[in-house]
């Protein structure tokens, strides 16, 4: 069985920031929303070290992962992204990216955004949110879903109870986890 990730985490060059400083805490901007849901979909079916080491090159490729400009992607960007050798090049992923960024897009007019329309369906049970995404977003799955919610403490699990992250994130929230 693996170690926890607030086990490996720390010591590791990849994952050690990110666990400590974004895993797990809430977000409210969009981009940093809609990112972490994209790289959410690059990982699936690859580890998230692999993403982690891919994060700047996919930034750099998503237009940093401003929703109005990949709303308005067409065929010419999707060639342009399946050529670019310093990001994952899937088809479905990328079209998914591009299709989702729409989805946000019109959620600014009818809940005032992403992280609006996450609060506006908060509390509830993790089947619920898969349901959710499943009907909202493109290949957004079970695990994409709960990790993406997780990672922004939608979702409890980001970090062990004996984590000093954990207690970090509990004092910012002013609950537990």
């Amino acid at each position: 069985m693996p170690l926890p990730y607030c086990q490996t985490a720390p010591n590791n060059p990849i994952h050690a920031v990110y666990h400590a400083t974004e895993y797990g805490f809430p977000a409210t901007d969009e981009r940093v929303l809609f990112e972490r849901l994209c790289l959410e979909i690059m990982q699936a079916g690859l580890s998230w070290g692999t993403i982690l080491k891919k994060r700047k090159a996919l930034n750099k490729a998503f237009d940093h992962f401003r929703v109005s400009k990949i709303a308005v992607y067409g065929a010419w960007d999707v060639a342009r992204l399946l050529s670019n050798e310093t990001i994952i090049r899937n088809r479905l992923k990328i079209q998914a990216i591009i299709a989702n960024a729409g989805t946000v897009l019109a959620m600014r007019q009818t809940h005032g955004g992403f992280s609006k329309w996450l609060n506006a369906h908060h509390p509830q049970s993790k089947p619920a949110w898969i349901k959710l995404f499943g009907q909202t977003f493109t290949f957004t799955g079970g695990e994409i879903t709960g990790e993406f919610l997780m990672s922004l403490g939608y979702l409890p699990g980001a970090h062990c109870p004996t984590c000093a992250v954990y207690k970090k994130i509990a004092a910012l929230k002013g609950r537990g986890c």
